[in-house]
């Protein structure tokens, strides 16, 4: 199996769980924005477009933050468009940033609310500062994937200090299940 890790904003520093999976995850690669800073979500959503015309094997979408939405607005436009890429699997969505009432990010409102078109799962933290349990479920609801509860671990990322982030590898492993 293949990994494509996918940042949201400022990127996944050194710290983040991301970047260690990026490392320890066998055949990870990692979507790299143009600018991380000042997302813009037409070049963010091409961007992973393009990583994901690179892929040549099975894989799954390791998405954080605004890393979430850029994948979803790509997965429901592709569906549109009947275009779904066969090497994508699922997609394993950490922290989904609310586009809709973070106004740093919300160019990139509206979340897309359509069932999702490939096997997800959504982990999200009791106590995001970013998206609360509640919404992070109703986001989940309207994409028709299962919830991780991840308990209090704040927005998942560098400022959580999680190394690897074991529970999130079990999270991972028990969402792999499910698709093969």
């Amino acid at each position: 199996m293949n990994y494509l890790i996918v940042p949201g904003l400022n990127n996944s520093g050194p710290r983040h769980w991301q970047s260690f999976w990026a490392k320890s995850l066998p055949n990870a690669t990692r979507v790299v924005q143009r600018c991380w800073d000042k997302p813009q979500k037409e070049e963010w959503v091409e961007t992973l477009g393009k990583a994901i015309q690179n892929l040549t094997s099975d894989t799954i979408i390791v998405a954080h933050s605004l890393g979430v939405a850029t994948t979803v607005m790509y997965l429901t436009q592709k569906a549109e468009q009947g275009k779904i890429p066969s090497q994508i699997k699922g997609a394993f969505l950490v922290s989904p940033s609310d586009v809709d009432n973070i106004e740093v990010i919300q160019s990139f409102a509206p979340m897309p609310l359509e069932k999702l078109p490939i096997p997800a799962c959504v982990v999200a933290s009791e106590n995001d500062p970013f998206v609360s349990m509640e919404r992070a479920q109703f986001f989940a609801n309207a994409w028709g994937v299962p919830v991780f509860n991840a308990g209090a671990l704040g927005h998942i990322n560098s400022d959580s200090d999680l190394g690897e982030w074991e529970q999130g590898r079990q999270f991972l492993a028990e969402f792999e299940r499910t698709i093969f």
